[in-house]
């Protein structure tokens, strides 16, 4: 018997489209069953037998909550699923929502399926996954809790891509890990579509034959290469990488630098990671830590690391007051003010006017 299956992506902000709850939509009509897509609580235009509810960060929860609830309410009879990320770390508390069954991890029944994008006409990118997992093992991050190491590693991605699609966006978490990443290299350069690695590249992996890869490949108006400078230990990879990926024709100020801050870093040390990135001419994205299984966002401060509240808020401040887009981009001006600062307290001082023009 036909089943229908109403799929609903809780009201939170995102930019990208439900790809799990999308993939599950391939799966569902491979097995002839109907699906709907929904964002938030409304009514679905059928009945549903069957409702599978994504999830996203741990501390958007209650958009979970409400739209499980809702859902619940409206429709008594039907098995309610949970997934997602919050569900995977946090599964007892998601188990409060209300939800019938937790699904924690991923799918594989499901993983190696096409996205059905015609439920989301309006997106225009195919997400890939060429391998799931990652070999690094940090201690601020999901992904060894809910992928593990890295798995599902595909040798090919030309039967990923939709067809109408004009963009290809890598959500791999290291994918420069894969094993077969210069046959992907050679697929994208005959595909002839622009290219995103969302999940940014492993800049300790990065050598003069990927750059020059890299450098081949084509790039959105406004895309970046994205690379990370969590640790002092990573200076050297990541200067390398941003003389290495600029001179095979990838600017400077295309080049993003994730910095973490707020973890097992000092303010001053985080500091010095800031001047290092503008002096080597990239931008600089601070990144603030939040514990896996926060129930409430930008409450965390690593007080044993000598992070205060006011030195986590100084930075937040900066990358809206003097920063552009919550970064900083290699501006003489700030690298002036970074560099000269006496200490991290005179880098992250604003100005009166400053403060003000920006209220």
């Amino acid at each position: 018997m036909t089943e229908h299956i109403l799929l609903v992506e809780p009201e939170y902000y995102t930019q990208f489209p439900p790809i799990g709850l999308l993939k599950l939509s391939t799966y569902e009509k491979n097995l002839g069953n109907t699906t709907e897509l929904i964002r938030g609580c409304k009514e679905p235009l059928q009945i549903p037998n069957k409702i599978y509810v994504t999830s996203l960060f741990t501390w958007s929860w209650r958009p979970v909550w409400r739209a499980i609830g809702y859902y619940k309410k409206l429709f008594p009879q039907a098995e309610i699923h949970l997934g997602g990320i919050y569900a995977s770390l946090m599964p007892k508390h998601a188990k409060l929502s209300g939800a019938d069954i937790i699904c924690r991890g991923i799918l594989p029944e499901v993983e190696g399926v096409m996205p059905d994008y015609s439920l989301r006409p309006d997106w225009d990118g195919s997400i890939i996954f060429s391998s799931r997992g990652c070999n690094r093992n940090c201690g601020f991050c999901a992904v060894p809790k809910i992928e593990g190491k890295l798995n599902t590693i595909k040798s090919s991605i030309k039967d990923c891509v939709w067809p109408t699609h004009s963009r290809i966006i890598f959500f791999d978490n290291n994918f420069l890990f894969n094993k077969n990443k210069f046959k992907i290299f050679d697929e994208l350069i005959e595909l002839d579509k622009v290219v995103d690695f969302n999940q940014g590249l492993d800049a300790r992996l990065i050598d003069e034959e990927i750059a020059e890869c890299l450098g081949n490949l084509k790039y959105g108006k406004n895309s970046a290469i994205r690379i990370a400078y969590d640790t002092a230990e990573e200076e050297h990879p990541v200067k390398k990488t941003i003389q290495l990926l600029s001179e095979n024709g990838i600017s400077k100020r295309r080049i993003f630098v994730y910095a973490l801050f707020n973890f097992n870093d000092t303010p001053e040390s985080f500091l010095e990671r800031v001047v290092n990135i503008l002096n080597w001419g990239a931008v600089c994205y601070p990144m603030r830590f939040e514990p896996l299984i926060s129930l409430e966002k930008n409450l965390y401060i690593s007080k044993e690391n000598g992070w205060t509240k006011e030195k986590v808020g100084a930075v937040q401040s900066a990358r809206r007051v003097i920063g552009y887009g919550g970064s900083f981009p290699p501006y003489q001006g700030l690298i002036d003010k970074f560099q000269n600062a006496k200490s991290f307290d005179g880098a992250f001082e604003l100005r009166e006017e400053n403060k003000k023009g920006n209220d």
